[in-house]
């Protein structure tokens, strides 16, 4: 773990290349009737918390399982606050790294913060991992929101009152010409302008598999980097963090999948 981060350390130096940092909410958006209501009529579905450990899905309420995805949450919230950022991708140098179940935890961590309203779209178009996770499918895919061939109304689902998700239905043949047109960026607009969320997540492809990403990261306002503890190496690491630092604000790398294990969160819900 030292070794890995002294290593980061070392490759941010060595480029010169360093993020800009700049309360724990992010802005209060301004609401209307009509943005409560376009959420109520959001389709909702439900997870029997009892079974979500089945899928990795942890952060329902505050535990030890729970606590790393609470602190990360407590992070982002506050780098969105003091950057007034709302679009958070969340990528990996290649598959396997569990973005999308850090994806869904993180989600279901800030929902447990009743004020704040969270969107997560699966942009990894080449599967349907989030639906899969989630046991739910949209109505159609979220190629189809982007290129303004379904509202997303029509195709998002909503757990609780304020969390919901842009699922996929099936795989998309042409990603990189979606997520990289100018329609998809206005799309986007449009759905934040409409349900004013507080904080947008974009599970996004692996940076090393295809140039899906690199036209659209435009669209977000930083991005968290998913390492692979065991698998992912230094090079890959710093390669895929060079790339995103190009692109967007990197806002930190998450070990993943690490066996490393310490007291730093049990010691606490242990104490008594």
């Amino acid at each position: 773990m030292e070794q890995l981060q002294a290593a980061i350390k070392k490759a941010r130096q060595q480029r010169d290349g360093k993020v800009s940092t700049v309360s724990t909410q992010p802005g209060k958006k301004v609401r209307s009737d009509a943005t409560d209501k376009l959420w109520e009529d959001i389709r909702p579905f439900e997870i029997d918390p009892s079974s979500a450990p089945k899928n990795r899905i942890v952060t329902f309420e505050s535990s030890v399982d729970a606590a790393p995805f609470d602190m990360l949450r407590t992070r982002l919230l506050h780098q969105l606050t003091e950057n007034n950022w709302t679009r958070v991708a969340i990528v990996s140098p290649h598959s396997g790294c569990g973005k999308t179940t850090t994806a869904v935890n993180l989600a279901v961590s800030l929902s447990r913060q009743e004020e704040l309203r969270t969107i997560v779209f699966d942009l990894d178009l080449r599967r349907i991992g989030l639906g899969k996770l989630l046991g739910q499918s949209g109505v159609s895919s979220m190629a189809d929101i982007l290129s303004g061939r379904v509202e997303f109304k029509h195709n998002a689902v909503r757990l609780g009152k304020n969390l919901a998700f842009g699922l996929n239905n099936r795989v998309t043949p042409n990603p990189s010409e979606i997520l990289q047109s100018r329609k998809a960026a206005a799309v986007l607009e449009e759905i934040e302008e409409a349900y004013r969320p507080n904080v947008m997540l974009f599970d996004l492809p692996p940076l090393m598999a295809a140039d899906d990403n690199f036209g659209f990261l435009k669209n977000v306002d930083c991005a968290i980097l998913l390492a692979e503890a065991g698998k992912t190496t230094m090079k890959q690491i710093d390669i895929a963090e060079s790339q995103l630092s190009e692109l967007t604000n990197v806002l930190g790398i998450v070990l993943n999948k690490s066996r490393y294990t310490s007291k730093v969160y049990g010691y606490e819900y242990d104490y008594s």
